[in-house]
C-alpha cells in the first residue's frame, strides 16, 4: 500500500473509534430528576414548559419529573440522592428538614408571599381576625396553623378562644355553613369556593396584611449536590427559569402542556391556577431580583415565628439552609419576567 493510501486507511479508521475520555462524557447528558411537591398541574408548568421545549437538554441534562403526592417526603428523597431536585413544601419544610439533620439546601423560591389566605363568608359573623374567637376555624397543621396562630397574635387574639380544627381535603364543610373559617391556597381551593359560592360572596384575610408571610414552593437540591457540581444546579436553574418564562407569556400552550400530561384535569381551573401562581412568582423581591429570588428578611421572619413557637428545637443556620449562588450565576436580565 502506497503512503496516500495508508494515511487515508489510518484516518478513517480513526474516524470510526470512539471520542477518548473527557470530550465523550462532556457530551453525554447529566441524569437528573426533579421530585414535585404534588401531582402534575399549573402550579408546576414551567418546568414541563421547559421539559418539553428541550431547555434542560439544551443545559446537557436529561431530567427525570417525578411527581409527588400524599406521604411522599420531597426533602428525605432529595436527602438521600433518590431524587435529584427537589420542589418541597416551603420555607417552613426547609426549617423542619434542617431542624432534623437532613442535608438539603434550597436554591430558589417560587412563590414569595404565602400561597394561602384564610376565608369566611361574605355575609357571616366573621369581619375582622378578632371575629375569629368563639369560632370553628379549620387549617392544615403542616405549618398553615402557624400562619393562623401568629395573625391571631399579632391582632391580639387569645388562641385558646379559636376553636382550631384540622381542615378536611373537601372545601364542603366550608361551602356548607359547617365552618366559620377555612384555609385556601390562592390558585386551589380559593377556585373551588370561589365556583360554589361567587367570589363576590367570599371575604379573604390575607396573612401579609398581618404582619405573616411564609415563602413556599422551594427549590432544593443536596449539599453534596450543590458542592460537587453547581454549574448542573446553575444549568437546572437556568432552563426552568426559560420555562417559566414562556409559561407565563403562552399560557394557553403551557396549559396544553399540562393537558397533555394529565388529561383528566378541569382546564378552567388550570388557567385560574396559572393566573395565581404567576402572582406569586412575581410578588415581593421576584420585581427586583428575578424569579425564583431568595429574600433573606421574608425567610428570618418566618424563621423567627417557627422558633417562637417552639416548632424547631432551635435555630437553623439560614446561611447553610439557603444559598443563592447558583441563582445569582445567571445574569440578572436572564431571570427577570
Amino acid at each position: 500500500m502506497t503512503r496516500r493510501p495508508l494515511l487515508l486507511a489510518l484516518c478513517a479508521a480513526l474516524a470510526l473509534q470512539p471520542l477518548a475520555g473527557g470530550l465523550a462524557s462532556a457530551q453525554e447528558p447529566t441524569p437528573a430528576s426533579l421530585r414535585l411537591k404534588w401531582l402534575p398541574q399549573a402550579q408546576f408548568a414551567g418546568f414541563y414548559t421547559a421539559l418539553e421545549k428541550g431547555y434542560y437538554e439544551e443545559e446537557g441534562i436529561a431530567l427525570t419529573i417525578n411527581p409527588g403526592g400524599p406521604n411522599i417526603l420531597t426533602e428525605n428523597l432529595v436527602a438521600t440522592g433518590a431524587d435529584t431536585f427537589g420542589l418541597s413544601g416551603g420555607t417552613d419544610s426547609v426549617f423542619a428538614a434542617r431542624d432534623r439533620g437532613l442535608p438539603i439546601v434550597c436554591i430558589g423560591v417560587a412563590h414569595q408571599v404565602t400561597p394561602f389566605v384564610f376565608v369566611t363568608a361574605g355575609d357571616g359573623p366573621v369581619e375582622t381576625v378578632q371575629d375569629f374567637a368563639g369560632k370553628t376555624v379549620t387549617t392544615w397543621f403542616t405549618g398553615a396553623n402557624h400562619v393562623l396562630s401568629a395573625m391571631l397574635a399579632h391582632e391580639g387574639v387569645d388562641l385558646g378562644t379559636v376553636d382550631m380544627q384540622p381542615q378536611q381535603v373537601s372545601m364542603t364543610p366550608f361551602v356548607d355553613g359547617e365552618v366559620d373559617v377555612a384555609t385556601a391556597t390562592r390558585y386551589n381551593e380559593l377556585y373551588t369556593v370561589n365556583t360554589r359560592l361567587g367570589a363576590e360572596n367570599v371575604r379573604l384575610f390575607v396573612p401579609e396584611d398581618f404582619g405573616v408571610s411564609f415563602p413556599r414552593d422551594t427549590l432544593i437540591v443536596s449539599e453534596r449536590t450543590l458542592a460537587d457540581d453547581p454549574e448542573l444546579v446553575a444549568g437546572f436553574l437556568r432552563a426552568s427559569i426559560r420555562g417559566w418564562q414562556d409559561a407565563f407569556a403562552d399560557p394557553e400552550g403551557a396549559i396544553d402542556t399540562i393537558m397533555a400530561v394529565a388529561p383528566t384535569l378541569d382546564r378552567a381551573h388550570q388557567e385560574f391556577m396559572l393566573e395565581e401562581v404567576r402572582e406569586l412568582m412575581t410578588a415581593g423581591q421576584a420585581g427586583e431580583d428575578g424569579l425564583f429570588a431568595i429574600d433573606p428578611a421574608a425567610i428570618g421572619s418566618a424563621h423567627d415565628l417557627l422558633v417562637e413557637y417552639g416548632v424547631l428545637s432551635a435555630p437553623v443556620d439560614l446561611d447553610a439552609a439557603f444559598d443563592a449562588s447558583a441563582l445569582e450565576a445567571i445574569p440578572l436580565e436572564d431571570r427577570a419576567l
